[in-house]
């Protein structure tokens, strides 16, 4: 069984990495900005609560995230390991992570400010059907329209230079500290997030013992 977490910068590339080793390995993608998406797609009681929280400019409480991810890791559909995406961000997320659950690993993607800005600024969503585009790695054949659905393609609302700004400096003060929380447990596997996706994949096996 594996069990790991990928951490990384907004625009790292965790998700597509993730969604690589649940195909190689077996493994359940867990991503909690997943979650949170499909909640407000299908508004439940979960997406009214958190809509009201971030109405008043307010962050989602640990409580709740930690109670979203408990669930989510209890349902045990996980038979061959999981791979935890968007959890934990802080200190008090990590300290009840650790106490709940073992893992073999943590997936940290290094990358610098400059290369978040130009990616995270190049990306692209599809509303109708909720495919992701990137105007660097994955361009839609036709500009502005999705190949799937042909939906009009739009720029996320939290994809502003402000919220960037925002977001780079949480995770600098926030989550970089629990990265190094694991790191002094000998968890951490650092690979670099400046090449190409397939690059970086190979790279992640083999640092995890897999062929490619």
């Amino acid at each position: 069984m594996h069990k790991y977490v990928i951490m990384g910068a907004q625009g790292c590339g965790k998700g597509t990495q993730a969604k690589l080793l649940e195909q190689k390995l077996d493994v359940v993608h867990i991503s909690v900005g997943d979650i949170f998406r499909w909640n407000i797609q299908n508004h439940t009681k979960l997406a009214a609560l958190v809509k009201r929280v971030i109405g008043r400019g307010q962050l989602v409480s640990d409580d709740i995230v930690e109670e979203i991810v408990q669930h989510r890791l209890d349902a045990h559909d996980w038979n061959y390991g999981f791979i935890l995406d968007g959890f934990p961000r802080n200190a008090t997320q990590a300290a009840f992570f650790l106490e709940s659950y073992d893992i073999d690993a943590v997936i940290h993607i290094a990358i610098s400010d400059e290369v978040v800005r130009r990616r995270v600024l190049a990306r692209r969503l599809c509303p109708q059907c909720g495919l992701d585009y990137n105007l660097i790695y994955h361009r839609p054949e036709a500009e502005d329209t999705c190949d799937v659905c042909g939906g009009q393609l739009i720029t996320r609302s939290d994809d502003t230079e402000q919220a960037l700004n925002d977001r780079l400096r949480d995770y600098r003060t926030k989550t970089e500290p629990v990265i190094d929380l694991f790191r002094r447990k000998e968890l951490v596997i650092d690979v670099e997030g400046e090449q190409s996706p397939a690059e970086l994949h190979a790279e992640i096996l083999r640092h995890l013992g897999v062929e490619s």
